[in-house]
């Protein structure tokens, strides 16, 4: 299990009592006792101290239990907040097992969310921070130089400033996908998707637990979604929990 990093000034419970739980649901695990385990980590959850390790040891109780919906769902969620490799490894662990082993790209993703998905923003705003910072520093040495000398070091200013402009862009364009891209996570062991909204619809195929789908539209209860191979369809909106 990760160690418990939390921001206990967010929580009702005291720094000790939050230790405790945490340590509890650990006990718990290793115990084999994992409905003890998920009731601990849960709490926490619900106050409001949903870290990484708190994410993370949650969907790893829930894997064990063979439940791939929420095993999935906070894995994801462990995995967005950290680049950790025990996170990455039970991820992996959880989508082998997934009913839905879905084959083929989405031809259609747009270039910014395909930029979004290639990218680690976390290292894209510390190479920025960088870049920008040592061309401004540059900049600064480029005009206390004589003006004959200026040229070699203000073209390397220049590269530093261009490089941070097209790293800055990258920051921009995982903003937008963050705020425009909903992703969620099948919930139910079995959920039909339809060509249209509507219990009388015509049923085209089944989603399963732990596929993660991107919500397109929704209408009364249900949702279109879209898989990683562009299929679409509509499904009832209960049965996904968005990332």
């Amino acid at each position: 299990m990760i160690s418990l990093v939390l921001a206990l000034s967010l929580a009702q419970y005291t720094p000790q009592e939050a230790q405790s739980l945490f340590v509890e649901g650990n006990d718990a695990y290793y115990k084999g006792e994992l409905g003890t385990a998920k009731e601990r980590y849960e709490k926490l959850l619900h106050a409001g101290l949903g870290g990484p390790d708190v994410l993370f040891n949650l969907g790893t109780t829930h894997l064990a239990a063979g439940e791939l919906g929420p095993a999935i769902l906070f894995l994801e969620r462990a995995h967005r907040l950290a680049d950790d490799d025990d996170i990455g490894a039970n991820l992996a662990v959880a989508r082998q097992r997934q009913v839905d082993q879905v084959v083929g790209e989405e031809a259609s993703v747009p270039f910014t969310q395909r930029l979004a998905d290639a990218t680690d923003e976390r290292v894209v705003g510390g190479a920025f921070l960088v870049a920008w910072w040592l061309g401004f520093v540059l900049f600064w040495l480029t005009w206390r130089r004589e003006p004959g000398a200026r040229v070699g070091l203000g073209l390397v200013t220049a590269l530093f400033l261009l490089v941070g402009t097209g790293l800055g862009a990258t920051l921009a364009v995982h903003a937008w996908v963050r705020s425009t891209v909903v992703e969620a996570i099948v919930m139910p062991h079995a959920a039909a998707v339809r060509e249209y909204p509507g219990d009388s619809a015509k049923v085209s195929f089944e989603v399963h637990a732990g596929l993660k789908v991107r919500i397109m539209e929704t209408s009364g209860r249900y949702a279109r979604v879209r898989l990683p191979n562009a299929l679409e369809g509509w499904t009832e909106k209960e049965g996904l929990v968005s990332l």
